[in-house]
């Protein structure tokens, strides 16, 4: 087939849907389908080249990768919607250009871009998938990037836009999927395939010396709620271990201001020494705080199951985290109205390598089951397959 991935992160990108995107086409790739990128210039979570006033071309492993500029900023909600305003009007000059497919697939986040990409795909009668990775508007609603009003009625038209016009929508958890049913989305539509791990896989021994390591990586937003964890962390009266956080993000200040001595922040690390904290983590911390709608899946969760190191999860009750912690076997799941119970049960399960390693290959054997690259690969092409044969 040929496709268009609409994404506005990719390789070089870090972090985010960056990573997983460029999984997703090489793999299509490397299965024979046609694979074209629209996506934009690197931007996350930071500026990763200097500024591009104009479109760009290049081939990244094969594959045609069309870059878009866009007005970077996102120190304030202002800036954000700044940068995704500019990134749908280039998306919208340029579409008309685009070789037609045989269907689009397009990312939200952006959101404001599914409104170019609705119209590609309704002028050249392409099937169009979308492939949620945030619940918008509920996402802008819970972190304060719109406010109740004019702003966020419109965001909320655009979904029902976006959901009306899709062939299909490919939701990244249970909990996505029941989100979409209750605002009228027919189940027909909808297809569940988790996102892949992208740093590898494995299992391995837990470290026996020093002094044990719970990893925290990637973002540092407001939907974490993390600084209130690395004061539960640095408060714990027992237990000798230590909390690494890489990654970065708008509230990455208030988590540095909170770190004290247990708790160690490296900011965002190269793929090397990523490795290295990957290779001396006892246990991989995942948190999502309990006030907020659920809009997103942390990518950390796959990694680290993917990679082996058991989890502690810090969320809310009933959450999509939850059940893949509690379905897998492959870790502890605490009450994010209580971040000292985090830390208490950091204390407690550091000191049984055992189980450590036992949840650690319980998680590693669901990750290889759900979070393949061929997993992935497997569950587009049955969508792909039947919006194309649904459109003839």
């Amino acid at each position: 087939m040929r496709l268009q991935l609409w994404c506005w992160n990719y390789e070089p990108e870090p972090l985010a849907m960056g990573p997983i995107a460029a999984l997703w086409a090489r793999t299509m790739h490397g299965r024979g389908h046609q694979v074209e990128v629209v996506t934009a210039h690197p931007h996350y979570p930071a500026a990763l080249e200097g500024g591009h006033a104009l479109p760009s071309r290049e081939r990244r492993d094969g594959i045609s990768v069309l870059r878009l500029p866009l007005w970077i900023g996102h120190a304030s909600p202002a800036q954000r919607i700044r940068e995704e305003v500019t990134y749908a009007a280039a998306a919208s000059l340029v579409f008309p250009l685009r070789r037609r497919a045989d269907a689009i697939v397009v990312v939200s986040p952006s959101f404001l871009s599914l409104a170019p990409a609705m119209a590609a795909a309704w002028l050249r009668r392409t099937p169009l998938v979308l492939w949620l990775q945030d619940i918008l508007p509920d996402a802008a609603a819970t972190t304060g990037l719109l406010e109740h009003g004019f702003a966020l009625r419109a965001a909320r038209q655009l979904e029902r836009a976006a959901y009306r016009a899709a062939d299909a929508i490919i939701v990244i958890s249970e909990t996505f999927e029941e989100n979409l049913r209750a605002k009228g989305v027919p189940q027909k539509k909808l297809a569940r395939i988790y996102n892949p791990a992208t740093l590898g896989f494995g299992t391995r021994s837990m470290p026996r010396n020093g002094v044990p390591t719970v990893l925290y990586m990637g973002n540092i937003g407001y939907s974490q709620g993390l600084a209130q964890i690395v004061r539960a962390f640095e408060a714990a009266e027992d237990g000798a271990f230590r909390l690494v956080v890489t990654g970065r993000g708008e509230l990455e200040a208030e988590v540095r201001a909170a770190a004290r001595g247990r708790v160690e922040v490296l900011g965002l690390v190269g793929a090397e020494q990523l490795e290295a904290e990957l290779g001396k983590a006892s246990l991989g911390l995942v948190s999502q705080r309990a006030d907020v709608v659920e809009f997103n899946v942390p990518s950390k969760l796959m990694t680290l199951m993917a990679r082996g190191i058991p989890v502690l999860a810090s969320v809310r009750r009933g959450s999509e985290v939850e059940r893949i912690v509690t379905a897998s076997g492959g870790g502890w799941v605490t009450d994010a109205t209580c971040p000292e119970e985090a830390a208490a049960t950091a204390t407690a399960v550091l000191r049984d390598v055992e189980e450590l390693e036992r949840r650690g290959r319980a998680g590693a054997a669901f990750a290889r089951q759900h979070f393949t690259a061929d997993a992935l690969a497997d569950g587009f092409e049955v969508v792909l397959q039947r919006v194309r044969k649904d459109r003839h």
